[in-house]
């Protein structure tokens, strides 16, 4: 899977805009993550359709990135990301991002950005669920 990334100057009604884009290319939003620092909202989105999604924000001006992402569930009790992410660092996966998608009490789904997926995917394979319906 893979995410993609939104900067862009923080103005009032910015999610709206995008959101109001994907949803008249009837894109549904997996999840989504906003952070505003120094006056820059950070918008992290994991859609089904990012070719559609990335296709729709650039034609109307926005500029994107994507990042390469596994998709993990796991049990949702403390040290359980701890141990996952001590997993990556011993297998030498650098993390760019993670996103809860999910929590129900007893799972968490995350959405992980790595620069190395296959590496990332054989280390967490256990843990890898391909499909977020």
């Amino acid at each position: 899977m893979k995410s993609i990334t939104i900067v862009a100057d923080d103005k009032i009604g910015l999610l709206a805009d995008i959101s109001y884009i994907l949803a008249k290319e009837k894109i549904n939003i997996e999840s989504l993550n906003v952070d505003v620092v120094s006056g820059k909202a950070i918008i992290v989105l994991n859609v089904k359709n990012q070719t559609k999604a990335r296709t729709a924000l650039e034609a109307a001006g926005y500029n994107i990135s994507e990042e390469n992402t596994v998709v993990v569930k796991l049990d949702d009790k403390p040290g359980e990301l701890s141990r996952i992410t001590k997993m990556l660092a011993d297998g030498g996966v650098s993390i760019d991002n993670v996103l809860i998608i999910s929590r129900d009490g007893k799972h968490t789904v995350l959405s992980i950005a790595v620069k190395n997926t296959s590496k990332a995917s054989g280390i967490l394979k256990k843990y890898i669920i391909s499909d977020l319906g």
